[in-house]
């Protein structure tokens, strides 16, 4: 099983949109950056654990936890002039952009970027390193254990 930090701005995909979407599952779209769509092409699996993360918002953090339920596809919005996904050089042929599903798992009390810059647990997590702003990251099982060991204590 692979783990996987994916993050989201709350007021286009939070948490609660997550839990209240038909089946629990939302198309993850929207990525356009090469290393986060690769992440989704080659890495992701079904299951996978996700770290559901509200970024862009008074508050960041980590909000929830999902899973991969879906994998990689075509992402619909690449195609669509009036989505502000839209590329004019991507082709139903040839299409640039992916998207995973991801399933709700369950809501958690919020894991805020400064709780998670002050535990030494989490150094090596990706999205605490300056100039990361990939909006999908790898995270080790040993990251993933001490995230669920702090979201106990909130």
């Amino acid at each position: 099983m692979n783990y996987w930090l994916m993050k989201s701005e709350p007021d286009e995909c939070s948490i609660d949109t997550l839990a209240q979407a038909p089946a629990q599952t939302v198309p993850w779209i929207g990525v356009r950056n090469y290393q986060a769509r690769n992440f989704m092409r080659d890495g992701m699996r079904l299951g996978d654990g996700v770290l559901f993360y509200h970024s862009s918002c008074p508050e960041p953090g980590i909000a929830g936890l999902a899973e991969v339920s879906g994998l990689a596809y075509p992402d619909a919005s690449q195609f669509d002039a009036q989505s502000p996904y839209f590329d004019p050089k991507s082709t139903p042929e040839a299409p640039r952009w992916l998207n995973v599903d991801v399933r709700y798992v369950r809501k958690t009390a919020l894991l805020s970027l400064k709780q998670m810059r002050a535990s030494p647990t989490l150094a090596s997590l990706r999205v605490l390193h300056a100039g990361n702003r990939l909006s999908i990251t790898p995270v080790t099982a040993q990251e993933w254990q001490a995230v669920l060991a702090l979201l106990e204590t909130l």
